[in-house]
């Protein structure tokens, strides 16, 4: 029987610091796309504030819903570029299950991503197989690039071939919820990333 959620794994402001981290590391990766140009990706105005900036080819953020909904909103606002969002819905664990079941897309992958630059972000890479098949289904299009950005990963063998670009956290293999994370649909709005623990009894 899951109890109520006690231990917190990763504080707040831990990763409010490792999400600008990656956001800085997301943008100096893409400056390289500006090369054909010869204009910055990253570009300060005169309060010292990003301004939006064309890397060349569009970029694209594929966030995964719900879990990555959090987590995304704090990512884009650490990267400076002009960029398009573009959600996929995807369910892995119904309910109140603690194991991921498979990976069933809810709706359509984004379409017209031939030729653009990629990043899907999602919240936790687990058994691996939602990023497998959002990213099996993304590379029919044919994109000019296809990064893969997660808030965590688990420690753990996986059921599908995969790999992260850019990880936030790597964490045991142990159901968390939190900072977009969730329980049966709670949960999700706790700002830190908590294990659920068994209740006694």
């Amino acid at each position: 029987m899951i109890g109520d959620a006690r231990r917190v794994l990763i504080p707040r402001s831990q990763i409010a610091e490792r999400v600008r981290e990656l956001g800085a590391r997301i943008a100096s990766d893409l400056q390289s796309l500006s090369a054909a140009t010869g204009e910055s990706v990253v570009r300060w105005d005169d309060t010292g504030s990003p301004e939006p900036v064309d890397p060349g080819a569009e970029v694209v953020m594929i966030p995964i819903l719900t879990g990555a909904l959090v987590f995304t909103a704090d990512l884009i606002r650490a990267i400076p570029l002009r960029m398009s969002i573009h959600t996929v819905a995807v369910s892995s664990y119904p309910g109140a299950a603690t194991q991921s079941v498979g990976a069933t897309i809810r709706g359509d992958v984004p379409r017209g991503l031939t030729g653009k630059h990629v990043i899907v972000v999602d919240d936790i890479l687990d058994t691996g197989r939602t990023l497998a098949a959002i990213r099996d289904a993304i590379l029919e299009q044919r994109p000019a690039s296809l990064k893969i950005c997660v808030l965590l990963r688990k420690e753990r063998r996986r059921d599908s071939e995969v790999e992260a670009d850019y990880v936030g956290f790597d964490i045991p293999d142990a159901f968390v919820v939190g900072y977009g994370l969730d329980f049966d649909g709670l949960y999700r709005n706790l700002p830190e990333i908590l294990s659920l623990e068994e209740a006694e009894g």
